[in-house]
């Protein structure tokens, strides 16, 4: 544990502590070391240092026209109360349900805290409802959740978003807690989000994935994201040693990741059989192991986890395709100047589908020598796309959010495009959607 985040013990109670056998500890990072922290995979600044395409440039200049009225500041104007996001509805034809697993695999360590003898996750299932009536929407986020959300991301880890006048909390989803599922066996999607990020900022794509019929199991990889709260109430944050540019500590989140992936996988096959996995044997919700297909797999991520979705493809025969959300497929290097070491999903190729999906404004070398270099083998079954007028985070929430809270003077036209781009929440949702669900329909 690096000397700069100060450990303190969160209080469970003592059905969890039985049911996880482990006694969890928060790790807050201080401010000096998140700050210095690029969560992408590295490279965020280069590459978008080096986006300046001519497209661009004309796209800043018309989303900087809306804010551009007489006796107007470009700077974020105060407003009174906090406002309320909105997420885009899905779709598809189907309605959807939602719950949450907590899952210990007893078997492995916290890679993050020596102190933790066993790795917990939390997971959401999103699934195709069998009614909603007198179930409720769930919230993107928890109140405790987005307390630490608010009060770390705006400051150390997302410069662009606003510090105040936002209720993170209020947020709510298409989808209905715990309403029963139908009892219909469907593929299963896995979705392991970018670094930093917690899986609750992947809601909008997860929704509209289950809407179209596919159960869709959003992953948290707790000591990476900002918040990852638990079934007692306890809110596990930010606890990397280092910045993930250090290939040691990228190794390492990766390797996580992709031990994670393969336990979720384990867990859900579990599931489909029958066993409860939640770690406090929580009730589920009517059907949920029936509505599961574990001979049906696919896996995409954003950034980091687009990263480890590509190598998962690679490693885990169980898994039929993936989709690569603007991850590098090498290692960081170990000297500034040198190349880095490429994942074995570059060197050697893969021979199931796999997707990698990218903007024109997150863009550098590494993108073009990792990605180039799964594309070259002969035989492949890799495709790359690009989506235009954006950049890294419009394949998350924020595609929808930042043009809103630009909207509410809560954020800047060139902190907006620094996020997601220029491009309209009209047009990104709807391609990031399609380009994805079209991919998963064909291929799993």
């Amino acid at each position: 544990m690096s000397a700069m985040s100060a450990v303190f013990r969160r209080k469970t109670g003592p059905g969890d502590r039985r049911a996880a056998g482990v006694t969890r500890r928060i790790v807050t990072t201080s401010g000096a070391l998140a700050a210095a922290t690029v969560l992408t995979g590295g490279g965020v600044a280069q590459a978008r240092a080096e986006a300046r395409s001519r497209a661009q440039v004309q796209a800043r200049a018309q989303v900087r026209a809306r804010a551009q009225v007489p006796g107007r500041s470009q700077e974020p104007a105060r407003v009174a109360g906090d406002v309320s996001l909105r997420l885009p509805a899905p779709t598809g034809p189907h309605r959807i349900g939602v719950t949450t697993l907590h899952l210990v695999d007893r078997h492995r360590p916290d890679p993050w805290d020596s102190a933790l003898p066993a790795r917990e996750l939390m997971v959401s299932v999103f699934y195709q409802a069998r009614t909603v009536r007198g179930y409720p929407l769930a919230p993107q986020m928890t109140p405790a959740a987005a307390r630490t959300f608010a009060a770390f991301d705006p400051l150390y880890l997302h410069s662009e978003l606003p510090k105040s006048g936002v209720d993170w909390a209020a947020t709510t989803t298409h989808s209905h807690t715990g309403a029963p599922a139908q009892p219909v066996r469907r593929p299963v999607l896995l979705y392991t989000p970018g670094g930093g990020d917690p899986r609750t900022l992947g809601t909008g794509l997860a929704e509209e994935l289950a809407s179209r019929g596919f159960v869709v199991v959003t992953i948290d990889h707790p000591g990476e994201p900002s918040a990852v709260e638990f079934p007692d109430g306890g809110v596990r944050e930010y606890a990397l040693p280092g910045t993930p540019r250090d290939p040691r500590v990228f190794r390492t989140m990766i390797d996580t990741r992709l031990a994670d992936t393969r336990f979720v996988l384990d867990e859900l096959t579990a599931l489909a059989a029958g066993r409860n996995p939640d770690a406090a044997a929580r009730t589920l919700p009517e059907n949920l192991g029936r509505a599961l297909d574990p001979r049906r797999v696919g896996v995409y991520g954003h950034s980091a986890g687009g990263t480890a979705a590509a190598q998962a493809l690679y490693e885990d025969r169980r898994i039929d395709a993936a989709v690569d959300l603007e991850g590098y497929l090498d290692y960081p290097p170990d000297s500034p100047g040198e190349e880095g070491e490429l994942l074995p999903v570059a060197r050697h190729g893969v021979d199931r589908p796999l997707l990698l999906l990218g903007t024109d404004g997150f863009r550098d070398a590494r993108f073009e020598r990792s990605w180039s270099a799964v594309l070259a083998h002969p035989g492949g079954r890799t495709r790359r796309r690009q989506i235009d007028d954006a950049t890294h985070w419009v394949f998350t929430d924020y595609a929808a959010m930042a043009p809103q809270l630009q909207d509410a003077g809560l954020m800047t036209a060139d902190d907006r495009i620094k996020l997601v781009g220029a491009i309209d929440p009209a047009r990104s949702v709807p391609e990031v959607r399609h380009r994805v669900g079209a991919f998963f329909t064909s291929q799993v």
